[in-house]
């Protein structure tokens, strides 16, 4: 099994700077996307002796005409030129510093490069570490930290490239993958699956009956889970909808993206989530993808902002991507897990039910 992993110190140079919320009493703080959440599972990958036995893929930067496969010219522009007067908002909380033109290329060049990778054969499977995120971007707007559509334009060059036409994603980052869904919501050769928490970002985006429109009808499915959801109802979700939609969409690759902010510690969600949640996802997905397509996945890093516990996640992750155990053991797995409520409970389980009656719409 050769596992692949993309990283490049410039991803740790983008920075979003202060959070720009502002009141008379309001403390400066800075932006909760910070350097530290991925430089600290780089570095725990470094600290097991994981990376080591992983293959490195470098990034590539995406060329202004890869951009254009999902965003205007006129957005395109906006974010060069707000990158070269010194940063700012490129849409709704999706902050830039200064030189960021070239930095957030590279984000989606490495997606690019990951997909590239696994379709070439050099490697099985691969995790790519890039930053910043993508899933919120849509074609003219920037929002939560993201500023350009990773997943959908590295899916767009591989789709061109023509080694590649019928692929699925699978969003279980704890937001709504509201980009990725504009991206692919009239389209049949795109399966998109979000499962996250209901509600909490975008507002209002991610209901159930947001399920693609003319081609692309049945092919988007959206699983709100309430707030408080742990291990139970994702691992309940992934066996009820997803597994089963993969089998009926039958794609020839898989696509992740792999936010870790469903943890039980993150700032921005009120999920129950731990690293065995993630490594036992991975587990099955990884199984169904040995199944569909020749063991073709690809997990593209989104969002998670605890510094302390989504290298945790990562970790788990990547050993179950490359079949090696490091030894290393999350130190708040079993208090994590033994929380009240891990378990499905009945209005998970009914939001479910309903999200699992829209697999008959997929059409293989």
């Amino acid at each position: 099994m050769k596992t692949g992993f993309i990283w490049d110190e410039r991803f740790a140079w983008f920075h979003t700077g202060l959070d720009r919320r502002s009141g008379p009493f309001y403390q400066p703080m800075y932006a909760l996307d910070t350097r530290e959440t991925k430089e600290r599972i780089r570095e725990l990958l470094v600290a097991s002796g994981l990376v080591e036995r992983l293959v490195s893929i470098q990034p590539k930067l995406a060329d202004e005409s890869d951009l254009l496969r999902c965003h205007t010219p006129e957005y395109i522009a906006k974010v060069r030129a707000i990158s070269e007067k010194g940063g700012g908002d490129v849409g709704e909380g999706a902050w830039i510093g200064p030189n960021s033109f070239d930095l957030v290329r590279l984000a989606a060049g490495a997606c690019a490069a990951g997909i590239e990778a696994v379709l070439d054969g050099a490697v099985d499977n691969i995790y790519v570490l890039a930053r910043p995120a993508g899933h919120h971007a849509t074609r003219d707007v920037g929002r939560g930290f993201c500023i350009f559509s990773n997943i959908p334009i590295a899916i767009r060059c591989a789709q061109a490239s023509g080694k590649l036409r019928r692929v699925a994603v699978f969003d279980w980052d704890v937001h709504h993958g509201n980009g990725t869904q504009e991206a692919f919501y009239s389209e049949s050769s795109v399966l998109t699956i979000s499962i996250h928490q209901a509600g909490n970002y975008p507002p209002g985006s991610g209901t159930l009956e947001e399920n693609g429109a003319g081609a692309g009808a049945g092919f988007n499915i959206n699983v709100p889970l309430p707030p408080g959801s742990g291990h139970g109802a994702y691992l309940d979700a992934v066996h009820r909808i997803v597994i089963p939609a993969l089998n009926a969409f039958r794609p020839e690759l898989i696509v992740v993206a792999s936010g870790l902010d469903a943890n039980a510690m993150d700032p921005l969600a009120r999920m129950m989530c731990y690293s065995e949640t993630y490594r036992e996802m991975t587990r099955t997905l990884k199984r169904t993808a040995n199944e569909l397509c020749n063991g073709k996945l690809v997990l593209c890093h989104e969002g998670g902002y605890s510094a302390v516990y989504v290298p945790w996640c990562a970790l788990a992750i990547i050993e179950e991507l490359s079949e090696i155990k490091t030894g290393f053991k999350d130190p708040s797995l079993e208090r994590f897990a033994a929380w009240p409520y891990q378990e499905l409970q009945p209005h998970q389980a009914e939001i479910i039910s309903r999200a699992a009656d829209l697999i008959d719409r997929i059409r293989a």
